[in-house]
């Protein structure tokens, strides 16, 4: 009778495929500690203060060269005064990137993605009416872009809109200070696909808008892109690990159609991790080299999602698969999990609710944020504090029922004294393997649990809470990415249908009362792992 390749591998061959997958995993490590950049950078630019003397909206106000901006320097001192300057003549431009060392840079491609989040400075003086604690800020907003080769004064339009902000701000102690003001998200690009960008902002006192802001001093914009060398240190990892995984896959169907009966569930669910594997790791990014794909962000959290839901589910089924007692043996397929697999399909489609409230609109809208108001900000934090407990919770259910395996297991193992050599030889050999694989599951699980709220917790600096002190490190990414691969290419290989044969040995009655204790059930298919054969026995007795 044949098992997996796990049960009937050589030790010599099992330590090289070991062996070669560790190398791998620390190649994903040092390669994204000692070769790529960090995965961000960040820059604070501050705007330069134009004098609009026609009040003409459609006109973009540029910084280099100069001509494009007759600059202001104060916006509250005899200048103001002799120029009348007031907030209809007033505009803030940014022009992106800023030079460095006095040479004129420019947006590469592979950056992939741009984050604009905006700074308000608002001077406080006694002679001013007090700011309220929370205040309204009403933004027009107006995005340009150009490219090598176009003239200076040649901005085009990329997008445009008239935005709501909420401030938070608490007084300085000392006039003629800066009131402490909370950061504002201003707008978010999928593709960084044009070599130049503009932005030009107002202030429009009008109505209610901004009557509550004071003296605005100065604005500073925090862009944050991701680095061009991180892209391609993530790209390589893709294009290398897409084709391994794609080759296995197709290595481990093949092995499982010659056999002579239905796919089990277990082989099933394998083979839909690796296809969620492969589309997470399919590199769709090159095409933004030459095509300009604003929404490849929300396509990457699409692509991401489903293998977080197939991973977690294929989690619940591996162990449960193994932990069969007298209430599972009715369970039938994927429908004996439908409890704990609603739970996750039902957290994966919240937090692909939330990201198409976002990333969804923002394809129309950029300078759009779910963050902007009181409400939304609270549906948003709510969101990503119940995912974060659910993580939790998760990791915390899967560790319990991980160990009811190993009860399983060692409860089971009591009766490898009374066996054959041969046999208990072979039995003990194929727990030690797969009390490894469990551990492993583990280790990957709380790996992509606490990548999960870091990531979360992470971006909150920018959006909600610029006090968080968190970041990630390129190693982290590229490891944890590169665990995902080596794990599951992992499993790929060593549950595979194997072709060898269990041992045998000659041992008279005895062995014919192993034979019947360790038969599986005449309902399971013959090639049924041995391990999980015989922790189904209890099921029987």
């Amino acid at each position: 009778m044949s098992g997996a390749v796990v049960e009937n591998l050589s030790n010599r061959k099992l330590i090289v495929l070991i062996s070669f997958l560790l190398i791998c995993l620390l190649g994903c490590f040092l390669l994204g500690g000692l070769v790529a950049p960090a995965p961000s950078n960040v820059q604070s630019v501050l705007a330069t203060k134009c004098y609009d003397h026609g009040q003409n909206k459609s006109k973009f106000f540029y910084v280099r060269p100069s001509g494009g901006c007759d600059k202001i320097d104060d916006l509250h001192g005899p200048e103001a005064e002799e120029r009348h300057i007031t907030d209809k003549n007033v505009v803030f431009a940014f022009q992106l990137p800023i030079p460095r060392g006095g040479i004129e840079l420019d947006y590469s491609r592979w950056m992939q993605n741009l984050i604009g989040i905006l700074q308000i400075d608002v001077t406080y003086f006694k002679e001013w009416e007090l700011m309220e604690p929370r205040v309204p800020v009403t933004i027009e907003a107006r995005l340009g872009y150009r490219n090598k080769g176009d003239p200076d004064d040649e901005w085009k339009e990329y997008a445009t809109s008239t935005e709501m902000r909420s401030m938070d701000c608490s007084p300085p102690e000392r006039d003629g200070y800066l009131y402490n003001c909370s950061l504002l998200p201003l707008f978010e690009l999928g593709a960084l696909h044009h070599d130049y960008y503009l932005l030009n902002l107002r202030f429009p006192v009008i109505y209610e808008n901004n009557r509550g802001l004071g003296p605005v001093a100065d604005l500073w914009l925090v862009v944050i892109n991701q680095n061009g060398g991180f892209t391609k240190v993530w790209l390589s990892l893709k294009t290398i690990f897409f084709p391994m995984v794609v080759g296995v896959m197709v290595w481990f169907w093949r092995r499982v159609q010659l056999l002579a009966r239905q796919p089990t569930l277990l082989e099933s669910m394998l083979l839909a991790l690796g296809v969620a594997l492969s589309t997470l790791n399919l590199p769709l990014e090159y095409l933004t080299l030459s095509f300009e794909m604003p929404f490849m962000l929300l396509l990457g959290d699409m692509k991401q999602g489903i293998f977080y839901s197939m991973l977690l589910s294929f989690w619940l089924v591996f162990a449960g698969e193994h932990l069969m007692n007298q209430d599972d043996t009715e369970r039938k397929g994927l429908r004996g999990y439908w409890k704990q697999l609603s739970c996750v399909g039902v957290g994966c489609l919240s937090m692909f609710i939330f990201d198409m409230c976002e990333r969804g609109i923002q394809l129309r809208n950029p300078f759009y944020s779910i963050w902007a108001n009181e409400i939304g900000t609270q549906i948003a934090l709510s969101f990503v504090i119940i995912a974060g407990i659910a993580a939790g919770v998760y990791f915390l259910f899967l560790s319990y029922i991980i160990y009811r395996v190993f009860r399983n297991i060692s409860a089971k193992r009591q009766a490898l004294p009374a066996m054959a050599s041969a046999r208990r030889h072979f039995y003990e050999g194929v727990i030690y393997r797969f009390k490894f694989l469990m551990l492993a599951t583990l280790l990957c699980a709380a790996m992509t649990v606490i990548g999960f709220i870091l990531g979360q917790v992470s971006e909150g600096k920018w959006k909600w809470d610029e006090d968080i002190n968190l970041e990630y490190t390129s190693a982290f990414f590229t490891g944890v990415y590169g665990m995902w691969n080596v794990y599951i290419l992992a499993l790929l290989c060593l549950y595979s249908p194997s072709h060898k044969r269990w041992p045998s040995e000659n041992a008279g009655q005895d062995e014919t009362n192993e034979e019947i204790e360790f038969t599986p059930l005449p309902t399971e298919p013959s090639e049924l792992s041995s391990l999980t054969a015989m922790i189904k026995k209890t099921a029987t007795d």
